[in-house]
């Protein structure tokens, strides 16, 4: 039996959908990459914004009657009632599901018609269980599932589930096995890495260090940190930050610039705490790389909170930034908030020029890096034959001739040129 798999969103989603292909392989089943040839179709989707629902929705409602079709991930949990208004599935259930996409499967083969929405506070799967990588040089780690948060905008805990993190022993132990297959760069995903650990008395802290002391050549990229929490371990995530094994690389959503519209958002933090934040790291840190995310025309963002956090933007120069309109998620409380909406043509207004900024921003940081020296590790093919490196700070670098730099290659290169998103490197030696 021929199945295929497709992931859409994060991180932590993608992680998911290289455990269903693999717990799917090692029960028999046919893992392709292409639709055309598969039997069943799994489509492992995201909800949290509204174009990627409506671009979720559109390719499911495309997929031929012949074909077998199971939605799994955050869209079931987040909008059943317009999945199963507007297309048609023979299985759906909830993300996570580990080797129970197994028993799914099979039951739809034997023709049923099978519904697994169960609660979002469950058991998580195991931490070991086999992975079918999209990348052979990165490994994808989830470290928790669920948050503390309770963001108004966000209908992400309606699938994720409150905290459950997993113990530092298993995270280390799947850490441990990656690099024996030959993956040189983790990716520690969560839905906030900051809260780690906190509902077993540890911290994200604690986990860093015991991964940092393998004594093996990798790096670990640390996942999105709201900056409350962050801010409560901020001595500790400095010091482990400055440890060769970890990239020097911050993703802290501050979300807007403006601490009016944050008490809105219920974002438990203030603009002064996140700049706190980021002047701590880069004291000790000078080159980090710094990544945020602003939401456009939250509802109650006036022009002059808006300006705010343009001027925020302006005031700390992140390396990032993820730029996104609001749009009301189904169950929120934001979507509540009508009397407060922001016009569509003014969110698409200030996207646009908050937008503009950020690429100005990054592309000021970027040409600072131009003839910097040092290693990197290529992994990712980029475009045209290119291949694609991240150095200490997780500078994307482009080097031309893929095929001269395979995945997990350690290259010595000089930094040439610079775009908003990316470096240009000129090889020096290899390693």
């Amino acid at each position: 039996m021929r199945i295929f798999v497709k992931n859409f969103g994060c991180s932590a989603n993608l992680s998911d959908g290289e455990v269903l292909a693999g717990c799917l392989a090692r029960a028999g089943f046919q893992i392709v990459d292409s639709p055309e040839l598969a039997e069943v179709l799994i489509y492992n989707t995201c909800a949290v914004k509204q174009p990627t629902e409506d671009r979720v929705i559109h390719m499911l409602k495309r997929v031929p009657k012949g074909k077998k079709l199971v939605v799994v991930g955050c869209l079931p949990r987040i909008n059943f009632e317009r999945l199963k208004r507007e297309t048609r599935f023979d299985a759906v259930a909830g993300p996570a599901l580990g080797e129970r996409i197994v028993e799914i499967v099979r039951r739809v083969m034997d023709g049923e018609q099978v519904c697994v929405l169960d609660s979002t506070t469950g058991d998580m799967p195991h931490l070991l269980l086999p992975k079918q990588r999209v990348n052979p040089v990165v490994g994808i780690v989830p470290i928790s599932y669920g948050c503390f948060g309770s963001c108004a905008y966000c209908c992400v805990a309606f699938a994720r589930g409150s905290l459950r993190s997993y113990d530092i022993e298993e995270v280390v132990e799947r850490v441990k096995i990656d690099l024996q297959e030959g993956v040189r760069e983790i990716w520690f995903t969560a839905q906030d890495t900051a809260c780690y650990g906190r509902d077993k008395g540890v911290t994200l802290f604690d986990l860093l260090d015991a991964v940092s002391r393998i004594e093996r050549k990798f790096y670990v990229r640390v996942g999105m940190m709201t900056p409350n929490f962050a801010l409560e371990i901020l001595d500790d995530l400095v010091e482990v930050f400055q440890r060769k094994r970890i990239f020097k690389f911050l993703h802290l959503p501050v979300q807007s610039g403006d601490n009016d519209v944050l008490k809105l958002m219920e974002r438990r933090y203030t603009v002064e705490d996140y700049k706190q934040i980021i002047e701590r790291f880069r004291e000790k840190i000078p080159d980090i790389t710094i990544a945020t995310d602003i939401i456009c025309g939250f509802p109650g963002e006036t022009p002059q909170a808006f300006e705010n956090s343009l001027e925020l933007i302006k005031e700390t120069k992140p390396d990032i930034v993820n730029v996104s309109k609001f749009f009301p998620r189904p169950g929120t409380k934001a979507s509540e908030m009508q009397e407060l909406f922001v016009s569509p043509s003014e969110v698409k207004l200030r996207s646009k020029m908050m937008s503009e900024l950020a690429m100005e921003m990054s592309l000021m940081n970027n040409r600072r890096w131009i003839g910097w020296r040092g290693e990197i590790l290529v992994d990712e093919k980029g475009k045209a034959g290119s291949g694609v490196g991240r150095n200490f700070a997780y500078k994307p670098i482009v080097l031309e001739n893929y095929a001269s730099y395979p995945f997990g290659k350690f290259v010595t290169v000089e930094i040439v040129a610079a775009t908003p998103t990316f470096l240009k490197g000129k090889p020096i030696n290899s390693a």
